[in-house]
């Protein structure tokens, strides 16, 4: 099987809008739950509804995939899976490499959905020399002195970064420089990165304060103007968690994780 560090997706190289490549994947979860179901066919319109688009702007995507289904029968399920799981390079191993192992980071590796995608987790990356040796995930947990060394031995070309705010921008120049070139961030602050690298963010109070943001506007202009209690702590405490908890290695999988 191929290799992520010597093979990557094409997306780019076929002019794909970045706007329809991050729909791809909502598509493929709902394929893939049609697919489990032993659905042969779907219609635009209810692929369209279970993915939480519009059938027009779905039919748009797929036509960049050169996909345009048959009239009066819809998209063959299972060629779709095939086909954007190809786009998507998840038809290729990639290694993962996670750093920072407190409860968000042992809660990704014990997410049971990389493997069934293509994601491989090769290594558990941890700053604290206690943790060095501790299995999380069947995976024994390293210093953060064997990173550079791991990812050349694994060609990993995809890092996790779940520390603190503090070390993230540390630990994301490491990672570059020992040849990472994307990177999954859910530290709360902003990566610095060169050219040729991409950076995705996963910050779970900005989405917790979106949501305290609808709660108040639910609420009517009074409640926007005094925002309800509970949601107002939550958005608050988000706000000031860091990524890397120390409580242990058992957090749940965040609620932004593909299903």
């Amino acid at each position: 099987m191929a290799t992520g560090r010597t093979h990557r997706p094409a997306t780019r190289s076929r002019g794909i809008p970045e706007a329809t490549v991050a729909r791809l994947p909502l598509y493929l979860r709902a394929l893939t739950a049609l697919s489990e179901r032993s659905v042969p066919t779907v219609s635009s319109e209810e692929l369209a509804a279970a993915a939480g688009v519009n059938s027009a702007k779905l039919r748009k995507d797929f036509s960049y995939l050169g996909s345009y289904g048959t009239r009066g029968v819809g998209y063959d399920v299972e060629y779709l899976v095939y086909q954007i799981s190809r786009e998507l390079g998840l038809t290729q191993d990639w290694p993962v490499v996670i750093v920072g192992i407190g409860n968000l980071g042992a809660a990704l590796a014990n997410y049971g959905g990389f493997a069934s995608r293509g994601f491989r987790v090769a290594a558990l990356i941890d700053a604290d020399p206690a943790m060095a040796g501790k299995p999380v995930a069947g995976i024994a947990v390293q210093h953060t002195d064997e990173l550079e060394h791991i990812i050349e031995d694994d060609g990993v070309s995809i890092g996790v970064i779940a520390t603190p705010a503090g070390a993230a921008q540390q630990v994301c120049d490491r990672l570059v420089a020992a040849g990472v070139t994307s990177i999954l961030n859910f530290a709360p602050t902003v990566l610095t990165v060169p050219d040729g690298v991409d950076v995705r963010k996963v910050d779970l109070s900005i989405e917790l304060q979106i949501l305290a943001f609808h709660e108040q506007r639910k609420a009517g202009d009074e409640g926007a103007a005094t925002p309800a209690p509970a949601a107002r702590a939550v958005a608050e405490a988000a706000a000031v968690a860091p990524a890397d908890d120390r409580k242990g290695p058992d957090g749940d999988v965040p609620a932004v994780m593909p299903a």
